[in-house]
Formats: C-alpha cells, sequence, structure tokens
C-alpha cells in the first residue's frame, strides 16, 4: 500500500490477493479475488474451498453452475470472473459482445481515509484535480471532518462512508448538515443487521448499503432502507451475480454504486462492466497499490480508461 488505508473498523497497510487462472481450449482466462475478510476470508481459505472442488466439475463450468457450486463471496468471485475472461478472449467483440454492455470512460470516486479533521481536509486540498471525493468517516468528529473537506474542497462530489460505525442517534442529528454541505451519498451508516431504524426512514441524502447487502439474496430485506446498493465483485461472487443485482437495481429505481475491496487493475477490470451507468464508481483500488499487473487500467485524474483485453475481457 502507498499508505494507510484507515476506516472506521481497520487499519491496512497491505493486502493479499488470489490470482485464478483457467484453461480452455488454447484460451486463458484470469481473475483477482480478496474475499471478505469482515467474514473471516483468506486467500488460504479461498485456495482450500477452491481446491475441495471435483476436478470434473470444473472442467464441466459455465456461468450457472457457478451460482450454485460455491456460496457468495471470494471463491467464486474467482472462478466466475476467470470463466467470463475465457468466454471474452473467445467471442468477436470481447465483453462488451458478451455482456450487451459497451464499456466507456468513468470517472471514479477516490478514497480519503479516515484522519483528524485538518489532515483529512489537506489531503483533500492536496488533489484538486480530483472532483469526486470518498470519506471514511466514524463516529468521532464526523461531521467537523465533513466541514472541513467542504471548506478545503467545495468544488467536489462528497460521499461518506460509516463502516456501520454510527449510532441511530448520530445518524437522525446529522442529516441537516449532510444535506447542508450536499453529501451526494450516505454509505452503510449503521452496522449491518443493526439497521433497522432506516426501514422506510425518509432520510435528508441517499442511503447506501454495502455490508447489509452481500448478494442478490439479500436484496428484498434491505429495499426499504437503503436508496442504493453498493455492489462488489468480491461480496457477491462474481461478475454473473453483479450484474443480476445491476439490472434489479435498474428495475426498482435504486441508485446503484460499484465498489471494491482494493486490489489490482485484474479486480478492478470486471467491476468496471458493472459500473458502466452507475450513480457512483468507487474504483480506485490501484491507486492504493505500490505496484500493479502487466497492461494495468490507465487512470489519470480519476479517470479509468477500460481495460485492455490482454488484462481482461
Amino acid at each position: 500500500m502507498v499508505a494507510p488505508f484507515v476506516t472506521a473498523g481497520e487499519t491496512v497497510n497491505h493486502i493479499d490477493v488470489l490470482h485464478v487462472m483457467l484453461e480452455h481450449e488454447g484460451h486463458a482466462g484470469r481473475s483477482e479475488t480478496m474475499g471478505v475478510d469482515y467474514f473471516g476470508e483468506t486467500v488460504e481459505s479461498m485456495q482450500t474451498e477452491l481446491s475441495a472442488l471435483d476436478p470434473l466439475a470444473i472442467a464441466q463450468l459455465d456461468r450457472g453452475t457457478i451460482q450454485t457450486l460455491l456460496p457468495p463471496g471470494g471463491s467464486r468471485n474467482g472462478l466466475d470472473c476467470a470463466l467470463w475472461d475465457i468466454q471474452a478472449k473467445q467471442t468477436a467483440g470481447g465483453i462488451s459482445a458478451l455482456t450487451g454492455i459497451s464499456l466507456k470512460p468513468l470517472d471514479t470516486l477516490v478514497t480519503i481515509s479516515l484522519d483528524d479533521p485538518d489532515a483529512m481536509a489537506r489531503r483533500a486540498h492536496e488533489a484538486p484535480d480530483l472532483k469526486r471525493l470518498k470519506l471514511k468517516l466514524n463516529a468521532r468528529e464526523p461531521l467537523d471532518c465533513l466541514q472541513a473537506i467542504h471548506e478545503a474542497r467545495p468544488d467536489a462530489q462528497l460521499v461518506i462512508d460509516a463502516n456501520g460505525s454510527w449510532t441511530s442517534e448520530l445518524l437522525m442529528a446529522a442529516g441537516d448538515t449532510l444535506a447542508r454541505f450536499k453529501v451526494a451519498l450516505l454509505e452503510q451508516p449503521l452496522a449491518a443487521g443493526n439497521d433497522d431504524a432506516l426501514e422506510s426512514l425518509r432520510y435528508p441524502v441517499p442511503l447506501c448499503a454495502d455490508e447489509s447487502c452481500q448478494s442478490s439474496a439479500d436484496l428484498e430485506a434491505v429495499t426499504d432502507r437503503y436508496d442504493a446498493i453498493n455492489i462488489k465483485l468480491d461480496k457477491c461472487g462474481g461478475l454473473t451475480n453483479a450484474l443480476a443485482i445491476r439490472e434489479w437495481c435498474k428495475q426498482t429505481g435504486k441508485l446503484i454504486m460499484v465498489g471494491n475491496m482494493l486490489g489490482s487493475s485484474l479486480a478492478m477490470a470486471p467491476a468496471l462492466v458493472v459500473a458502466q451507468g452507475a450513480d457512483f464508481v468507487d474504483l480506485d483500488g490501484p491507486l492504493w497499490q505500490q505496484s500493479d499487473v502487466a497492461s494495468p487500467l490507465k487512470i489519470d485524474h480519476g479517470c479509468i480508461q477500460p481495460p485492455l483485453s490482454r488484462l481482461w475481457g
């Protein structure tokens, strides 16, 4: 990591990822997965899960089978995205032809790690070319941090991610201030499993489910609590389920956010498919890494170009 990635729940100084490769008829498909750390997924646990699969089942993989072979999470994400990559390389027109989704450049949010108000404002001020900022905040001085960053960058779109650290009392008290500072989205204010207070709540800014919505199986449970869904490939188990969540959001009028669990350009590339047309794109993972994979995504002033086919898709 180029710097500690600090949230309300953890400080990340390095990440371990698993690279998955599938080969079929002379084509190789690749993917990268980190798993869901707050569920205890690790590289070792994912290797164990994948190694336990029947080799015959792997040889006969299709996207539908993967959904039943493994639960949502990092292992399924690795297999699913690697299979999409193989099929894209076997298809004229690549991933766009397979999905019917044209890939265009996208502007990503860039995260400002949790710190004291002055430090967070200074980081925001030092990046005047970045127009979309995601603020990691906890329950300590969140409105002071917000005000300091807004004063440093009144031109920037601001999204807050509380990672489930707020109380219901803080959430209710903060609403008018968030609206006054034109916060575009508040992500996961209350802890997953403790967000009953959001049921049918008319809050001054849109609320987004992250930890409260892991995969498409959770959508109906959160529909009356959140205005937006954060789709992450590691959470939901790959591009197949992510596209299903994307379609559900479009059908139900939910805002779409596409996020990441950190990682290289290889982890972000399939997420760029889901992110086409999304309301919020949060795919700045490679900017936090000291090194990247070959043929990395080009990210300039927060704008991500579509991946080269030799990277993925």
